[in-house]
């Protein structure tokens, strides 16, 4: 069975909207789009590209596909990530199966937890999904994600979407990673470990 590792730049309450740029996803009036640029570093790049080292296929909202599809097979060939992003299989949540035109593309059918399940149990490479906020809350929702890396940034945006709600599953990681840049992102890598514990401080005389 092959793993669901969901990749994410996060701000430090939660935001992953529109990370990169300003025109990236204004929806819902948000007006910081680009809030990670100024952290651009070579530890964030290297963290990126660590996330390519293993063999994957992408899983990817529709929102993010559409972004995603406009830009990188415009991008000249010999780039690194475009060249790994054009090659390899794409499964996309849509209802518009027809107008999907990056190759290697395919619509995932029916029921979008029963699809990933079903992707899940099948020999292969792993998923890894980046962005794609509205699926990834529902995977969470159904305890299909094994692999949180997050890339956490040192800013309060205050609204925006959100990477966890409250339909979560609950659930333990274990941090298997963490390292952070100079300027003040931390580079974490999450393993899912199963339930979460509780108990109660013991009383002191």
């Amino acid at each position: 069975m092959r793993k669901l590792i969901v990749a994410e730049h996060i701000s430090l309450d939660g935001i992953i909207q529109a990370p990169g740029g300003p025109e990236e996803d204004p929806s819902g009036g948000f007006r910081l789009g680009g809030w990670i640029v100024p952290y651009a570093d070579e530890a964030t790049g290297q963290a990126v590209q660590d996330l390519f080292v293993q063999p994957f296929e992408l899983l990817l909202g529709r929102r993010t596909y559409d972004i995603w599809a406009a830009y990188w097979p415009r991008v000249r060939a010999g780039h690194a990530i475009a060249d790994l992003f054009n090659s390899v299989p794409k499964h996309v949540a849509t209802h518009r199966p027809d107008t999907l035109d990056w190759q290697y593309s395919h619509a995932l059918e029916d029921d979008l937890v029963d699809a990933i399940r079903a992707l899940k149990h099948q020999d292969g490479v792993n998923l890894l999904t980046w962005g794609s906020g509205d699926m990834v809350r529902q995977l969470l929702a159904a305890g299909l994600v094994d692999e949180l890396r997050l890339l956490i940034y040192p800013v309060v945006l205050g609204r925006g979407k959100r990477l966890f709600d409250d339909d979560a599953q609950v659930s333990a990681f274990t941090l298997a990673h963490s390292t952070s840049t100079p300027g003040g992102v931390l580079i974490t890598r999450y393993m899912r470990s199963g339930e979460v514990r509780t108990g109660a401080f013991e009383e002191v005389e």
